[in-house]
């Protein structure tokens, strides 16, 4: 039986990151990089597709935690004859990737045991393994290898390595696992214990930058440490999940690979980033922007890979079951091909908010985003796939062309607050256009909402955003019936649900859960309606959804009561973060973002300090 994904805890070191499971055992990692193919694949298959084991012979009672503001997980195990805890973690600035774990004895005696399967090439490619003259354990296959070192006794059974030792009060075995190029020197592994303080020091330090919000302090602390495990750290792009092919319905087909870094957080991340205390990371990611989207606006993507890669094919792997026999397994993303019109507002936001932010010149890409606005011009009224990357025929998404809009007002915002030259005439023009398209062809007189498309009477969680990107305000009568609806129509369990797959064409079998980000949109709206209980009673439930280490996914299954879809997944914690300050904090993101259409005088003065 598969582990429930919220039984999950996430370590990391901002190259790679993986999977440690209640059970004590490491079933996700791709080594060397968030991209790399999985040498441990068990999260979506079994065991046989690689794992990492250290756990109490026979029964045991489980807690666990990660060490205050840190990503060092502690696993303790409780048993009939004494008490042990697991200590995992990655060490940052190695040059060599690592997995330090450490088994400390609390109590009495505890029989433990270890169980390495490493397969490469996502669990079909079986290593040559052998010992090498200081001791440690070398695997090898093709360009990978991966070194053991630790003092427990070690042999091979049926292509797996196993080893039995009994820890008792006051004892520490450390085990470290290492990757390196085959063709390189196996490397000096690190020193476990100066490797533990290291890298406790080193989150300690950076998340005691992150700015209070009130009493979901620690929420959002957590949160953040999360996307800075799901940073990679040389070019600073920010996967959107460690993970591929969590499926969205379990058992479903819904399956998709997020191992990669998608503009449509742009604006979010800065936001989120600038209003935590985190600039330099704010900064690296408006940098890995910059590069990935450079060249001609008429190949600009919807994603790239974490070093701006722009080839991301998509197949599938035949040989993994999926998770919980949710196929197809994918590897690749087909939707990187898509012509989506929300990333052209996303890169014109990102770059507005980064100079009001103080975070970017002012004169920065200028050049290169009038060429995305004339680029823009030409196709804007083009149908598109939309935000949600439907792989049915193209279509005119209300919210893709509403991000059209955005594109030219924030140019338009740019240019008169800080003296950028451009046609702002004929922007203002384009925007005026834009508008009027939207509200003639998306708005459905008889329901008396916006809906998802153009000749379509269904309802988008994504219409949330119109008032929040400040296409609209939101005591706009048209805007207040919308969000009504969506209330009565698209929530399940009190969770917003992204549209109605039973009704809308999307090329997939109906089902999945409700996506996180978009409840979170809803009490960001609550917040511009003054409706702070309503916003801060769905605020507390979506926090309560969190696991027990504070990690989300994307969706939640409301029926199953489970945690599904990549995790943890980046969108689902920068969409709480920005919230947990919409809801305490005078300078909120949601007014930065609506640009301050929405907001107080007093609040717009501070907002510019």
């Amino acid at each position: 039986m598969s582990t429930r994904i919220e039984d999950y805890a996430l370590i990391g070191d901002c190259t790679t990151a993986a999977l440690v499971g209640r059970d004590g055992s490491i079933d996700w990692l791709c080594w060397p990089r968030f991209d790399s193919e999985a040498c441990f694949a068990a999260l979506l298959g079994t065991s046989e597709h690689g794992r990492w084991l250290i756990a109490p012979r026979g029964n045991s009672r489980v807690t666990r935690r990660y060490r205050p503001n840190t990503l060092v997980l502690e696993t303790h195990f409780e048993t009939a004859d004494g008490a042990a805890t697991l200590v995992d973690f990655m060490p940052c600035n190695c040059e060599h990737s690592t997995i330090v774990r450490f088994v400390v004895g609390k109590r009495g005696q505890v029989r433990m045991h270890t169980e390495l399967i490493l397969r490469f090439g996502y669990g079909a490619v079986v290593p040559w393994v052998s010992r090498v003259e200081s001791g440690a354990l070398r695997a090898i296959a093709g360009p990978d290898m991966v070194s053991l070192n630790t003092p427990v006794h070690l042999r091979g059974k049926d292509l797996t390595t196993i080893g039995e030792f009994t820890i008792g009060r006051g004892e520490t075995i450390p085990f470290v696992l290492t990757y390196s190029p085959s063709h390189l020197p196996v490397p000096k592994p690190v020193d476990p214990s100066g490797a533990l303080a290291g890298t406790e020091s080193y989150w300690r330090e950076w998340s005691a930058k992150c700015r209070p919000a009130g009493h979901w302090s620690d929420a959002v602390r957590r949160s953040v440490i999360t996307l800075k495990a799901l940073t990679y750290g040389p070019t600073g792009g920010i996967v959107a999940a460690p993970t591929t092919s969590l499926p969205e319905r379990l058992g479903g087909q819904r399956n998709w690979d997020y191992r990669f870094c998608w503009l449509r957080d742009a604006t979010l991340t800065l936001l989120g980033a600038m209003h935590a205390g985190y600039f330099e990371e704010a900064v690296a990611w408006r940098e890995w922007l910059l590069r990935a989207v450079a060249g001609s606006p008429t190949q600009l993507q919807i994603m790239y890979g974490i070093g701006g890669e722009r080839r991301l094919t998509e197949w599938e792997v035949p040989w993994l079951p999926g998770y919980e026999n949710s196929t197809p397994v994918r590897i690749g993303n087909a939707a990187h091909t898509q012509l989506q019109l929300d990333v052209f507002g996303e890169i014109m936001d990102v770059h507005h908010q980064a100079r009001r932010g103080g975070i970017s010149s002012t004169e920065s890409g200028w050049d290169t985003q009038i060429a995305f606005l004339d680029h823009l011009k030409k196709i804007w009224q083009e149908p598109d796939s939309g935000i949600w990357e439907m792989r049915g025929p193209p279509q005119h998404f209300t919210y893709s062309k509403a991000m059209a809009w955005v594109a030219y007002d924030r140019a338009i915002k740019s240019a008169e607050t800080f003296g950028l030259e451009g046609p702002v005439e004929e922007w203002r023009k384009l925007r005026e256009q834009i508008c009027d398209n939207v509200c003639a062809h998306a708005f459905d007189n008889e329901r008396g909402t916006f809906v998802q498309a153009y000749g379509s009477n269904e309802l988008d969680a994504n219409l949330l955003l119109l008032p929040c990107v400040g296409f609209l305000p939101i005591t706009d009568a048209r805007i207040e019936r919308t969000v009504a609806a969506i209330e009565h129509e698209l929530l399940s369990d009190g969770f917003v649900m992204r549209y109605s797959t039973d009704k809308v064409e999307d090329a997939l079998p109906p089902g999945e859960g409700a996506f996180l980000a978009c409840s979170f949109w809803l009490v960001d709206v609550y917040v511009l309606q003054g409706r702070f209980d309503d916003a801060e009673r769905l605020f507390r439930r979506l926090v309560g959804l969190r696991n027990d280490v504070g990690l989300l996914s994307e969706e939640y299954d409301p029926r199953a009561k489970r945690l599904v879809g990549n995790f943890p997944q980046a969108f689902s914690h920068l969409a709480l973060i920005n919230s947990a300050y919409n809801l305490t904090r005078s300078r909120k993101p949601l007014h930065h973002r609506a640009q301050d259409q929405h907001a107080p005088p007093e609040e717009i003065a501070a907002a510019a300090d």
